[in-house]
């Protein structure tokens, strides 16, 4: 509908546009009058020929623009829009005084003036877009009760726990609550692994779509897309590490290399795996456990396997019992940053020892 409005328009004008230059050359170059009547039909009709595929061209950039523009406004929240505006009006209220001395120096104190507004109210309404969540939270700007009650935390989301997917979980049971805070490079390059040609990246990719969906259902949560970017930084590693420093939150990730260096860097991580890792049994020297051995050891003679949470189980002497259900006992525990492992014997072997 739009770019059939906008060509109708087009044609209208350009074929008015082609009438008024053969009415010209009707004036100073043709003098007879079937040849006049010629030019204006020819002039109208290559005009409306003109509008026809300027409008359409035109229409279809200006339909694009329009979609684009209601995605990027449904994704903005009415605090994100207020807090805009307040910003933009602060910073032409700062323009002004300034700008009342500079109207007097005439046009050139004009133009310094009109830039000096420009400037001001930009970079106002960027304070405010920039840092909307902690406004919010000093105003208590938000969706209801529910908004207010989210706003009290806000976390930074990388790309590999939201295709991890386990943080659904944990926000399900009520443990996680605030604004989750996905920065728009994340957001990027999650759909380009969700494009990808290879089928077990392109699964990954979607299904971290699908996790963004399902945290924006939630009832305690707030999904927050910031368009903060740093492009002197390359690397979207290095991007969450800035954005967390800038905006002081908190950065909830699974990759290792990634905590180890936000860390170093000053930066409070929040790492699903140790979190996974917290939440396994304790298991203490002496207890006693069925474990199913399913493979081999690293050392002579050892059996691995696995109870049902994950975690690794490494049998003294089990190798001869690769593919049964043993019962065992634990003689030590380590704690590893992959995880937690639990070292045993065959219980046999541990009584007689």
């Amino acid at each position: 509908m739009v770019v059939l409005a906008i060509r109708l328009m087009s044609m209208f004008a350009c074929s008015f546009g082609g009438y008024r230059i053969a009415v010209l050359l009707n004036d100073n170059y043709i003098r007879k009058d079937p040849q006049q009547v010629l030019a204006l039909i020819i002039g109208i009709i290559l005009g409306l020929l003109v509008g026809y595929v300027l409008g359409g061209m035109v229409g279809r950039y200006l339909a694009g623009l329009w979609v684009r523009t209601e995605s990027t406004f449904s994704r903005v929240t009415g605090a994100d829009l207020f807090l805009g505006a307040m910003g933009t009006l602060l910073g032409l209220l700062v323009a002004l005084l300034p700008s009342l001395a500079l109207f007097r120096l005439g046009w050139g104190g004009l133009i310094a003036s009109i830039a000096l507004f420009m400037v001001c109210g930009f970079a106002g309404m960027r304070i405010g877009v920039v840092k909307r969540t902690e406004l919010s939270t000093m105003f208590k700007l938000g969706q209801g009760a529910a908004g207010a009650s989210a706003m009290r935390t806000a976390y930074v989301l990388d790309t590999s726990v939201i295709i991890d997917g386990r943080v659904v979980e944990v926000a399900r049971t009520g443990f996680m609550e605030g604004t989750m805070v996905v920065p728009g490079f994340v957001l990027k390059e999650l759909q380009g692994v969700a494009d990808s040609s290879d089928t077990l990246k392109r699964n990954r990719g979607r299904r971290g779509l699908d996790v963004l969906n399902a945290l924006q259902h939630m009832d305690n949560l707030i999904v927050e897309i910031t368009d903060q970017d740093f492009p002197e930084l390359s690397a979207v590693d290095g991007k969450l590490i800035a954005l967390s420093r800038a905006t002081g939150l908190p950065l909830i990730t699974n990759d290792f290399n990634l905590n180890r260096v936000a860390e170093i860097q000053g930066v409070k991580v929040l790492n699903v795996n140790e979190l996974a890792s917290a939440l396994k049994p304790v298991v203490l020297p002496g207890e006693e456990m069925k474990v199913k051995i399913i493979r081999e050891g690293k050392e002579p003679g050892q059996g691995v396997g696995y109870l049902d949470d994950g975690t690794m189980v490494v049998v003294q002497r089990g190798k001869h019992s690769v593919g049964s259900l043993v019962q065992v006992v634990a003689t030590s525990v380590l704690q590893t940053p992959a995880g937690k492992m639990i070292f045993t014997e065959l219980l046999e072997e541990g009584r007689e020892d």
